[in-house]
């Protein structure tokens, strides 16, 4: 049965998830990766992923906020380099904003997109059509507003929907960032690897939340 709100602990076990998916994906990352970057992005998100699983093991979690930020945290400290300072950004900025929170609802989880998005975008300077990871992160922020009333499983399953969108839509675009936009018009057809793991991280948020 689908859970209609989340405690401190389900969003460490959500997060837990999130960290298995994401490294089990690493195989797919890293060639998603290989077709437009260095080929490094899947191996960064995968120790990124098991430093924020010891993390989050290492002690009891009082609050949804800091679930969030451990992971963050645990992920800029381990990735170096782009990604982890994206996602790192993504999930402390998102953290941030659920402050004051005992549980994770439709609401929250509303916040937690928009917060975590703006946070990326501040921080890397990059919009909607540069292939990066905000073109996943976006739609699924947007969505997420749209649904914030709903319950918390309608709206991961439209949130995870508009990521997957989002990332489809990453293919054919020309990449703004990175060694993918010394390519041109031959990264066409292909997914932004970032945008990649935004919906492996949103799919088993779903998975959690829905199960």
């Amino acid at each position: 049965m689908s859970k209609t709100s989340l405690t401190p602990d389900q969003v460490k076990e959500m997060l837990l998830l999130v960290a298995e998916r994401i490294i089990a994906a690493e195989p797919a990352l890293s060639e998603a990766d290989r077709n437009l970057g260095d080929g490094d992005h899947g191996l960064g998100m995968q120790r990124g992923m098991t430093a924020a699983t010891e993390k989050l093991n290492a002690g009891p979690i009082d609050s949804i906020e800091k679930a969030f930020s451990t992971m963050g945290m645990a992920m800029m400290a381990s990735m170096g380099g782009a990604s982890g300072a994206i996602f790192g950004t993504y999930f402390r900025n998102g953290g941030k904003s659920l402050a004051g929170r005992d549980s994770l609802d439709a609401e929250g989880l509303s916040l937690f997109l928009r917060a975590g998005v703006d946070g990326v975008k501040q921080r890397g300077g990059a919009t909607v059509g540069d292939k990066t990871v905000v073109d996943a992160m976006e739609p699924a922020a947007e969505k997420g507003a749209e649904v914030a009333g709903s319950s918390l499983a309608d709206a991961i399953t439209a949130v995870a929907e508009a990521a997957e969108g989002g990332k489809e839509a990453s293919k054919a675009m020309i990449a703004k960032f990175g060694r993918a936009k010394t390519l041109g018009e031959a990264c066409i057809g292909l997914p932004d690897a970032g945008a990649l793991s935004v919906t492996v991280i949103i799919n088993a948020m779903k998975e959690y939340i829905c199960a």
